[in-house]
């Protein structure tokens, strides 16, 4: 499973973007989808991940209320919509999927997330 993230950059506060997660490959290993953010210096942080199969979500309590996670199974793309954007948003941002062989709860566990996107940077201004 390859995951493909695309989106992001520079965004004023108030602001909104969307990030999309697209996965690539012959088999569907995979289970639970979600965005990990990470700042220098800090661990990285579960944000938001979605269940490919009932739709369960999680949302970190920071974003809750701003974020949303969406999926489209067809295309095997995740997206996070983020609105009212603040300067603490700023982060790069990581796309990962759960395999099916792992627990699926908790949904948004960073020990659990066996494949990783590249990192895709979202900066939110002031």
């Amino acid at each position: 499973v390859q995951l493909q993230a695309s989106g992001g950059g520079s965004v004023q506060a108030g602001g909104s973007t969307r990030l999309s997660c697209t996965a690539s490959g012959d088999t569907v290993d995979y289970d639970v989808v979600g965005w990990f953010r990470q700042v220098p210096g800090k661990e990285r942080e579960g944000v938001s991940c979605i269940s490919t199969g009932d739709g369960s979500t999680y949302y970190a309590d920071s974003v809750r209320g701003r974020f949303i996670i969406l999926r489209d199974n067809l295309e095997k793309t995740v997206y996070l919509q983020m609105d009212r954007l603040a300067p603490e948003d700023t982060a790069v941002y990581y796309c990962a999927a759960k395999p099916l062989r792992r627990q699926r709860f908790p949904l948004c566990n960073l020990q659990d997330m066996g494949y990783w996107g590249e990192g895709t940077q979202v900066t939110v201004s002031s």
